[in-house]
């Protein structure tokens, strides 16, 4: 009887997942502060758009992550003493949070809220697009700054977008907004107000055009923000600006210089705080916990400033980004005519499934480098249409049995980096563990002088809980001295296939479905942590995969990292998910 009364409310939670148990307020959002590390850094309040350079003392930072059945990982930042949750996305370069005079999905969601009593607007709105050929969102509002902090790293007059307006579903998993750790180039709020500096003339009444982004996405999702305008400074940002390389060296040398040096004062907020000096290296690391199929894998955290402790810098694999040239649309540096990055884009050598190599795609020139996105902000992988088929093949279908572990592995700077087999799966049916589908999507392809990104793979949270990821910015002023690179460590077990098929084998014995937690992003993370391959801290395993006499899965607090946290099935993960799609299905930043 007891089971059948829980089987019961399994599928009304089902039901009622994404409207009502995800719209319940969790107040510990308000009331968890970040916690400000010894040695924290403040700088002083200036309001002159271009202080004086600041010399900070370096420092690291970390902070736990936060996890919505693996869709979305959140982390939480202080913004003028409000304490948020906002999904970490390596994909995209903004911060952005919802205000509390937000209109629409927002002004129903029980999200926490961004109350702008210490907000000082800019008088520069900001429309900050997402989408594919398949979908298009946006989050609109108000430029402005505030103190901001993230595990106890501080920086005064922090530009960011409090949103008034978003079609997004970041509010569906109780986040607040999006932080973006990309390259200051690829941000809409820094485009912004290094313009409105250089006194382009902009009016607040103008935004973007949303409807005609979208409406190129459509021809070719990878378009950026960054806009070679921007480089004839003199010019609307709508006019067509004369060629870069006609300009003279000494111009050229002033403009480039002039770009650099705003990253310091209105760049992104890890950017600006590397531009400044402010941390060890200019770097992040970031682990994912895995909370479905089986619940545990790495702990999962954001260090900033360095490597977690016990990790060693030559146990990663380091690959460069890839930099954009200007005919690329990309920003060229001063005499030495670097090339810039302007996303956490590298080369990948070939693509594996099951041992096999898996064919080039037909549908993008030859002439382009195979090259993926790492991108946290993307709950999936997503590759060539054609590509994804033919994986799709291989498998038999879109369905196939949760129980044969299947390894698609990508070969990065020499080395195989494998996707765990219980994340490369998903299950398909509410109570029948034994069918499952691939956490994979088609994507555009992308268009040799298009005027977009060159990346034909995005590599989202299903690879990314397989390795350790640390992004390296490099040197803004000096990129042949010290260039952008991203450094792997896989932590995929030698008996992940093995773990996977006795998870699938006890939740199909017990008849239930496959576990899956939602948690919240914790004030702080306990210490010390136990460690795995290469010295990653691990999450402390759950029993997902075991249930008790009623049918719950037997979880509980395991550390300060889980704190909040809950459990239900991948079944309301998966309804979840699909209520989340328009989002997840359009990470790439258009």
């Amino acid at each position: 009887m007891h089971k059948r009364i829980w089987s019961i409310l399994v599928a009304f939670n089902l039901l009622y997942s994404a409207a009502a148990e995800l719209a319940s307020r969790n107040s510990s959002y308000s009331l968890h502060s970040t916690k400000r590390m010894q040695g924290g850094l403040h700088l002083p309040l200036s309001r002159r758009l271009i202080p004086k350079r600041i010399t900070l003392s370096a420092d690291t930072g970390v902070a736990g992550l936060g996890d919505f059945f693996d869709v979305t990982y959140s982390v939480l930042i202080d913004i003028g003493g409000t304490s948020l949750p906002v999904v970490l996305d390596t994909g995209s370069s903004d911060l952005w949070v919802l205000s509390d005079i937000c209109q629409g999905t927002c002004s129903s969601a029980n999200a926490a809220l961004y109350p702008p009593n210490t907000f000082h607007d800019m008088g520069l709105d900001a429309t900050i697009v997402y989408g594919d050929s398949m979908t298009g969102t946006y989050a609109r509002g108000i430029i402005g700054y505030d103190v901001v902090s993230l595990a106890g790293l501080t920086l005064q007059d922090q530009y960011f977008a409090a949103i008034n307006d978003t079609n997004t579903s970041v509010v569906q998993t109780k986040c607040s907004g999006i932080f973006g750790l990309g390259f200051p180039l690829n941000s809409v709020i820094w485009t912004d107000m290094f313009l409105n500096q250089h006194q382009v003339s902009r009016q607040r009444s103008l935004h973007r055009d949303t409807v005609s982004r979208i409406t190129a996405m459509r021809k070719n999702y990878a378009n950026r923000w960054f806009d070679n305008s921007i480089l004839e400074i003199s010019l609307s940002r709508h006019t067509d600006p004369p060629s870069y390389q006609s300009m003279p060296q000494q111009k050229r040398q002033t403009t480039s210089s002039a770009i650099i040096s705003s990253f310091g004062v209105s760049g992104p907020f890890i950017p600006r705080l590397a531009s400044l000096g402010g941390l060890a290296s200019p770097m992040f690391a970031i682990a994912l916990q895995r909370d479905t199929i089986e619940i545990g894998g790495n702990e999962g955290m954001l260090s900033v400033g360095g490597l977690p402790p016990g990790v060693q810098n030559e146990s990663l694999t380091w690959v460069p980004v890839r930099k954009y040239t200007l005919q690329q649309d990309g920003l060229t540096q001063n005499a030495s005519l670097e090339a810039y990055p302007i996303a956490w884009e590298i080369p990948v050598d070939d693509v594996f499934l099951d041992g096999v190599k898996l064919p080039r795609s037909q549908l993008s020139s030859s002439n382009i480098s195979l090259s993926a996105l790492i991108d946290t902000g993307n709950s999936l992988i997503r590759g060539p249409p054609d590509v994804i088929s033919y994986i799709q093949n291989m498998l038999g279908g879109p369905h196939f049995a949760c129980s044969f572990p299947h390894t698609l592995a990508f070969q990065i700077g020499g080395r195989m980096f494998p996707v765990d087999p219980r994340d490369f799966i998903n299950q398909v049916r509410s109570g029948n563990a034994q069918v499952c589908g691939a956490n994979l999507a088609q994507t555009d392809v992308p268009v040799l002088g298009g005027g977009g990104y060159l990346y034909s793979w995005s590599l989202g949270d299903p690879f990314l809980k397989g390795v350790l990821a640390a992004f390296h910015y490099g040197s803004f002023t000096g990129l042949s001295q010290d260039s952008p690179r991203i450094g792997f460590l896989s932590t995929v077990p030698s008996d992940a296939s093995q773990r996977l098929e006795d998870a699938i084998s006890a939740a199909s014995a017990d008849q239930y479905d496959l576990p899956g937690t939602k948690m919240l992003p914790p004030s702080s993370l306990s210490s010390p942590l136990n460690t795995g391959i290469g010295g990653v801290p691990l999450a402390t395993p759950l029993p997902g995969s075991t249930h008790d006499a009623g049918g719950r899965s037997q979880a509980g607090q395991a550390n300060g990292a889980r704190g909040g946290m809950q459990v239900g099935s991948v079944a309301t993960l998966w309804w979840s998910f699909f209520t989340l799609a328009m989002w997840t299905f359009s990470r790439m930043l258009a």
